[in-house]
């Protein structure tokens, strides 16, 4: 079998005394690995120890890397690994990436990388649970990249508490997690994928919109890229990052959502529809804010008319595309989702019920997968990232091989 190309990157925290027996771990799984550390690192385990045990040289400075042919040792690395993997991650470490700092190996490593990046935060329990902390992290998974959480047990402190490195085998089979996920079952094929809400203009501030924000549509997208896909995501107003290796097209509207479906899915191989896109806009828009003054009575009566039905057009128009539609119900999940695939035409469409773990806001969520064949899978609670994947999997599975 063909060597796993794995870069570990060690900042300096206490766990980093593990970070040999996490190398040797690797290596026996049959990884090559090569290694970055900062200087805080240095201070717990040596560069020259993790170089015995990985059989390369160990990066610990950003102007020193004695055997690299070429200034840009931070690219020939970044280009060359499978995977890389930060094992601990203290917070400042955390804090510097989310930053976009690039002042020690890891760090400049994290900004040119073309992989994906799981990484493994380390610390004690009141640093972990610090608000600051936690909203990197929350970055960090909406710009793609992969948390694996520390668990509970007894700190470097002497206390007990969540903050403790994952053991060795948990960060394996989470690399190995990853990376079986990142198989490049969707590479040079072209991707369009809608997320997100509209917003429809009522006057100059206010508008008819809803409650979606965009996560799962973006997952998707993460999953598609991180998979070899071109993908083209169209989204409503969200507050998220764009993932890694993604042409991302903002709108606001359902007629600038249209526009741009209409001009993008033509060069598509697969069309996912993951928006929330609304399905009425107001017939008159106010230019300057309506005020309550202009009223003759207590009631304000806003004519709606529909908006254009993008799932429709696109099933009229798909030919031999791959055509997903998603249905967010509260009742008669199962019924109406078949309805829906039946009347646009779809190729499959992922069904999922509003409630607390799923739908929108959450980072969860629980779906059925039904196809135009009469196939139904369910499946169960998981992270948006993981079912997004499921989705994938589905349509390499039954789908893909329309356009091979």
């Amino acid at each position: 079998m063909l060597k796993k190309k794995i870069l570990l990157g060690i900042s300096g925290g206490i766990a980093a005394v593990k970070a040999p027996l996490l190398v040797r771990e690797f290596i026996k799984s049959n990884f090559e690995v090569k290694i970055a550390i900062t200087n805080a690192a240095k201070e717990f385990v040596t560069p020259y120890s993790l170089s015995v045990l990985s059989q390369n040289e160990v990066v610990t400075n950003i102007f020193e890397f004695k055997n690299s042919k070429a200034s840009t040792w931070h690219i020939n690395l970044a280009e060359w690994c499978d995977i890389m993997l930060i094992a601990p991650a203290t917070a400042d470490l955390i804090a510097k990436i989310v930053n976009g700092i690039a002042d020690d190996p890891v760090s400049i490593l994290v900004l040119s990388l073309r992989a994906p990046l799981i990484i493994c935060p380390s610390m004690d329990k009141e640093m972990w649970l610090n608000k600051s902390v936690q909203q990197n992290i929350s970055i960090l998974k909406e710009r793609g990249y992969f948390i694996l959480p520390p668990n509970e047990g007894e700190l470097a402190s002497g206390l007990y508490g969540i903050g403790r490195l994952p053991e060795i085998y948990e960060i394996k089979q989470f690399v190995e997690k990853v990376l079986s996920k990142n198989h490049q079952d969707f590479k040079n094929k072209n991707i369009l994928v809608t997320a997100g809400p509209t917003y429809e203009k009522i006057d100059a501030v206010r508008f008819i919109g809803n409650f979606s924000s965009g996560k799962m549509g973006f997952a998707i997208a993460n999953a598609f890229a991180l998979r070899g896909g071109n993908v083209n995501l169209v989204s409503g107003p969200v507050k998220l990052d764009t993932p890694k290796n993604i042409n991302r097209i903002d709108i606001t509207s359902a007629n600038e959502m249209f526009e741009h479906v209409k001009k993008n899915y033509r060069n598509s191989d697969i069309i996912v529809m993951c928006a929330a896109v609304s399905d009425f806009t107001p017939n008159k828009k106010f230019h300057n804010k309506f005020k309550k003054g202009n009223l003759h009575s207590n009631i304000l009566s806003i004519e709606l008319k529909q908006t254009k039905d993008i799932l429709k057009f696109l099933g009229e128009k798909k030919g031999k595309k791959i055509l997903v539609g998603f249905a967010l119900e509260t009742e008669n999940l199962i019924q109406n989702g078949r309805k829906k695939l039946k009347e646009k035409k779809l190729d499959m469409i992922v069904c999922n019920k509003l409630g607390k773990n799923s739908g929108f806001n959450s980072d969860t969520n629980k779906i059925v997968i039904l196809d135009k064949f009469g196939n139904e899978k369910k499946i169960g609670t998981l992270s948006k990232f993981d079912t997004a994947n499921e989705i994938l999997d589905y349509i390499s599975k039954n789908f893909l091989h329309w356009i091979v």
